[in-house]
Formats: structure tokens, C-alpha cells, sequence
């Protein structure tokens, strides 16, 4: 007749120790504890390289964004050279942390799956091959072992339960002497279940003995295969140990960009960019084409001509692109540095100066209003062209300070044509002004 023998059934486990019946199954965990490391390790990775690749994305809009800033802004010369320059340092960086993002994806996330592949074999049943392996081989080498240590706690059962039995007959047997009501007949009964608790005290003493005997002679070989086992477990977990270090350490070097050479010369470049700003050229330029160094038509004293309607004015003789030819022009010291070709200024392309000389506050760049701060230099021209309605196609959320909000299905009010870098300026109907994306919206028909 054959028993089905469960090594987890009918034995209690006293201690937390390995060698107690069923407490290699944190061992066989581990393994399947193994798998799901794996995975977190190339959930951390990809979200890293999500992180990675949004940065670049930032470092690039905000590079673009200033740029286009400085250029429109009063800023000049060697100074909007070393500005810009930061730009250029963005947007270089912002190229190194793509790569970073790549190399995080395509080498280190898929080294972690393909070696996790090869280690661990799923069963069409469920669970891990080399879960199964191991769990089988702790059963087979623990059950010889758990078998005896279950006649153990049976004998040990036995022989208490005998003992407890012994004492209360012999305390009854003392309850009998004084007790004048029990016949002879009844004493012999007593003292006759006394000394047989005492025989099957010896029978279950000896029998718990022989067990615990028996135990310990199977005790080594227990271990040894218990020991076999595990040390084969200690073989697979050292494999992906050894492997993680590995991928870290590679980790670490697409990670520390202070190792890549052209990191360093991102930063070099640029110290040499801002150094190399120069002020008094800057302001040497700014007089010979803004200030005292420029040409100017002085008035000087002109005949009456009868061929002449009416004497052209100073401002008539400003205006050199229609076509007017300008006589008895003076120039200054200065006007050799007027006529030297400039290519850092943006100044020029966003200030317009009146012919006309005048006291009036409106034409003076330091005015109260600009000494307090309250204007900015970097505001857009005023509004070109004519209004436009136009209803929202997606959700949008401004990034920056200057960029408008927006729900899908919105109106709102567009009042600059689209630029060349896909931008318009509009207004919400709560008076907010702003730029947002021009192929979020469509004009309403």
C-alpha cells in the first residue's frame, strides 16, 4: 500500500532556520524574485531614458525660443555673441542627452531582456523551469529527513500524553487512601492503572528515544543534500548578481557625461564665446552707428532756383530710398567706423529711428517708463494685420510665462500671422495675451 506523503503537513515549525521543514522556500523565491528584478530594472532604465529624452526636448524649445528672443532684442555686438552662445551649449547638450536616451534603450535594455531570456524558461504550466528544478530538489532532499522528524513529534506526543496519564492515576491512587467509602476491589483498580501509565511511560520514553536516534543519524545526510541544493541556487543568483553589477557599471558610463570629450568642449567653446565679448568694441560700434559717430546732413545755406517749387525739408532729405540726392553732406571723425561691415548686431533689425530730432519723452529710449522697469525689451512688435477668430483643435498647456492655455473646442482671437517657427500671437477672450502653436487652431468660418 503506498502513502502519499506532503513534508509540509503535520509539522510544526519551531524556528525561522533554514533547516526547518519548508523554509527553503524563500530560497526557491528568490529565483522568481530573480525574474521580476529583470523587469524593474528595465521599467528604471526606460523610465530614465523617458526622462533623458524629455530633457533634450526642453534644452531644445528653450534654445530656440531665446534665440529667437535675443535676436529681436536690443542686445548687440560681442555680448549677443556670448548670449547666443548659451543657446548653442543647449542645444549641443541637448544632443548628448539623446544619445544618452539611446544608448540607455537600444544597449542596456535590451542587454537586461535578452539576458533574461536566456536565463530564466517559462513553463506551459506556469512559473519558471529553474523554479521548479530547485523546489523539487529541496523536496527530494528534505523529505527522508521530515518523514523521521514526523515520528519524532508523534513519539514525543505519545510519551507526554503517557506521562500526564501516569500522574493523574497516581494522584487518584492518593485521593483513594483516605477516601473509607472505596471497597478493596476499587483500590486494586487504581493501583493497577498506575503501574500500567508507568509501563507505557518506559514503552513511549523508549520509542520517543529510538525516533530521535534515528533522526539524527539521518540528520547528515539531510543536510548534505539540503547543502547541494542551495549551493546550486547560490550558483544561478551569483550569475545574476555578477550580471547586474555589470549592466550598472555600464550604466554609469552613458550616464556620466563628464567623461565625453565632446561634453568638455561644449563648455570650452563656450568659456572661449563668453570671454570673448568685448565692451569697448561694443560700444565703439554702437556710437559710429547709433550715436555721435554717424553722418548727418547739417543744414547749410542753399540758393533760391527757380527750377525749385519749394526748398526740400530735413526730413524730405532723410528719405534717401526715394530716390533724393543729399548734397553738401559733412561727415565726422567717426564715419570710417560707420562703414565698417557689422555681423553680430541684431539691434538695427527691430529699432527704427525718426528723421525728425524732438525733445518729446515718447522718442527718448530712457524714458521714466523704461528706467522703472516697466517695460520689457524683449515684447514682440505691436499687432500686424487683421484679427482673426479662431476655435482650438487640441488641448494645449503653455510651457513658458508667454504662452497661452488653451481646451480643444476654445475661441479665441488671432492677432499676428504665424511666424517661421510655427508660432502665433493670440488673445483669449479674458483680454490674456500670449503665442501659441498655429496648427492647433483653425480659423472659424
Amino acid at each position: 500500500m503506498s502513502v502519499t506523503y506532503d513534508d509540509s503537513v503535520g509539522v510544526e515549525v519551531s524556528s525561522d532556520s533554514f533547516w526547518e521543514v519548508g523554509n527553503y522556500k524563500r530560497t526557491v523565491k528568490r529565483i522568481d524574485d530573480g525574474h521580476r528584478l529583470c523587469t524593474d530594472l528595465m521599467n528604471c532604465l526606460h523610465e530614465r531614458a523617458r526622462i533623458e529624452k524629455a530633457y533634450a526636448q526642453q534644452l531644445t524649445e528653450w534654445a530656440r525660443r531665446w534665440r529667437q528672443l535675443v535676436d529681436k532684442g536690443p542686445q548687440y555686438g560681442t555680448v549677443e555673441k556670448a548670449w547666443v552662445a548659451v543657446m548653442s551649449e543647449a542645444e549641443k547638450v541637448s544632443e548628448l542627452h539623446l544619445e544618452v536616451k539611446a544608448s540607455l534603450m537600444n544597449e542596456d535594455f535590451e542587454k537586461i531582456k535578452n539576458w533574461q531570456k536566456e536565463a530564466f524558461h517559462k513553463q506551459m504550466m506556469g512559473g519558471f523551469k529553474e523554479t521548479k528544478e530547485a523546489e523539487d530538489g529541496f523536496r527530494k532532499a528534505q523529505k527522508p529527513w521530515a518523514k523521521k522528524l514526523k515520528e519524532v513529534e508523534a513519539a514525543k506526543k505519545a510519551y507526554h500524553a503517557a506521562c500526564k496519564e501516569e500522574k493523574l492515576a497516581i494522584s487518584r491512587e492518593a485521593n483513594s487512601k483516605v477516601d473509607p467509602s472505596l471497597n478493596p476491589e476499587q483500590l486494586k483498580k487504581l493501583q493497577d492503572k498506575v503501574e500500567k501509565c508507568k509501563q507505557d511511560v518506559l514503552k513511549t520514553k523508549e520509542k520517543y528515544e529510538k525516533s530521535l536516534k534515528e533522526l539524527g543519524q539521518g540528520t547528515p545526510q539531510y543536510m548534505e543534500g539540503m547543502e547541494q541544493v542551495f549551493e546550486q541556487c547560490q550558483q544561478f543568483e551569483e550569475k545574476r548578481l555578477r550580471f547586474f553589477r555589470e549592466v550598472l557599471l555600464e550604466v554609469q558610463k552613458h550616464l556620466d557625461l563628464s567623461n565625453v570629450a565632446s561634453y568638455k568642449n561644449i563648455y570650452r567653446d563656450l568659456e572661449q564665446s563668453i570671454k570673448a565679448a568685448d565692451a569697448v568694441e561694443d560700444l565703439r560700434w554702437f556710437r559710429a552707428n547709433h550715436g555721435p559717430g554717424m553722418s548727418m546732413n547739417w543744414p547749410q545755406f542753399e540758393e533760391w532756383s527757380a527750377d525749385l517749387n519749394r526748398t526740400l525739408s530735413r526730413r524730405e532729405k532723410k528719405k534717401t530710398a526715394d530716390g533724393v540726392t543729399l548734397t553738401g553732406i559733412s561727415q565726422t571723425g567717426d564715419q570710417a567706423l560707420q562703414n565698417k561691415p557689422s555681423s553680430v548686431s541684431s539691434y538695427e533689425k527691430t529699432q527704427s529711428y525718426p528723421a525728425d530730432w524732438s525733445d518729446d519723452e515718447s522718442n527718448n529710449p530712457f524714458s521714466s517708463t523704461d528706467a522703472n522697469g516697466d517695460s520689457n525689451p524683449f515684447d514682440e512688435d505691436a499687432p500686424s494685420g487683421p484679427e482673426v477668430r479662431v476655435r482650438a483643435l487640441y488641448d494645449y498647456e503653455g510651457q513658458e510665462q508667454d504662452e497661452l492655455s488653451f481646451k480643444a473646442g476654445d475661441e479665441l482671437t488671432k492677432i499676428e500671422d504665424e511666424d517661421e517657427q510655427g508660432w502665433c500671437k493670440g488673445r483669449l477672450d479674458n483680454g490674456q495675451v500670449g503665442l501659441y502653436p498655429a496648427n492647433y487652431v483653425e480659423a472659424i468660418q
